[in-house]
């Protein structure tokens, strides 16, 4: 999306999002904004709980650029994937 990022994150259980959240916004800014955030201040985040839910919030993802009018088809949408995939526990 050209306005926003949805990420899946899973870490340890004393993984703590918001410092997360902080130090990759950080990172981002150094190496590919130079250094001109441009984040708006919190972030949204959704917890989920089982594979249903991660299946029905990937399928989510996935439409956003069709519903934004972007693309006609979600695999049409270059800026997609996953890097690693999230396994139940």
């Amino acid at each position: 999306m050209p306005d926003h990022a949805h990420l899946f994150v899973r870490g340890p259980l004393d993984f703590v999002l918001c410092q997360w959240v902080r130090v990759l916004k950080r990172e981002l800014s150094k190496c590919v904004l130079a250094g001109r955030p441009p984040w708006q201040k919190g972030f949204f985040d959704h917890l989920i709980r089982n594979s249903e839910s991660y299946a029905a919030k990937w399928e989510y993802v996935r439409e956003n650029p069709v519903r934004a009018g972007l693309v006609t088809t979600y695999d049409s949408w270059p800026y997609q994937g996953e890097l690693v995939r999230l396994e139940a526990m």
